[in-house]
């Protein structure tokens, strides 16, 4: 799946120098083109491979002050926020004719999910799982949860989605402490060598 999850802990954000992209009223995160400067950060630190940058052709829009950047910006699902800003439905969920993809309050699409993973179970599909639902998985759940009748990889999803700024304080740890170990080494070669 390529739309955008709308993660409660998104790494996008966590690592967009400009502040480009932006959590919305509604929850969801937004690139705004007109101030990202294309550098690309975010394209890595999204567990679910989401956002892309578009080449200068695909890009249509233009930064405030007229400069047209020369490398592609960020771009993604906004969950159609500027739909959802005049109390409308994202059109895709407008527009699917399965009505496979739906719109609402998220506690009430879990729920209304888990009770169709109930039914299902019930039925003999015992696949059937819900995902991004979990608050404590490693991007603190999602806003968009999905039904699924196979294991995650099936559907080219993570397994156990992790922001990749979650490891930070362990690697500046990591790295304090090989700092300090080298520190030594180079003091015991220095001293030893003076003998």
């Amino acid at each position: 799946s390529d739309v955008c999850k709308h993660c409660t802990h998104a790494g996008c954000l966590d690592n967009c120098p400009t502040g480009a992209l932006f959590r919305t009223e509604f929850g969801t995160v937004v690139v705004q083109a007109d101030v990202c400067n294309g550098c690309g950060y975010c394209v890595g630190a999204c567990p679910f491979g989401v956002i892309e940058r578009r080449s200068q052709d695909e890009v249509t829009s233009t930064r405030r002050d007229g400069h047209v950047p020369n490398v592609g910006v960020a771009q993604k699902c906004t969950l159609c926020y500027d739909r959802l800003g005049e109390d409308q439905t994202p059109a895709c969920a407008q527009t699917c004719p399965t009505t496979s993809i739906r719109f609402g309050d998220h506690a009430d699409m879990v729920a209304e999910a888990q009770e169709r993973v109930s039914a299902l179970h019930a039925q003999g599909i015992t696949e059937a799982r819900l995902y991004g639902a979990n608050e404590n998985d490693g991007v603190g759940g999602t806003g968009s949860v999905f039904l699924l009748l196979d294991e995650p990889e099936v559907y080219g999803l993570p397994p156990d989605p992790v922001v990749p700024t979650a490891h930070l304080p362990e690697m500046f740890r990591m790295a304090g402490t090989a700092a300090l170990g080298l520190l030594g080494v180079a003091a015991a070669s220095f001293l030893g060598g003076r003998r």
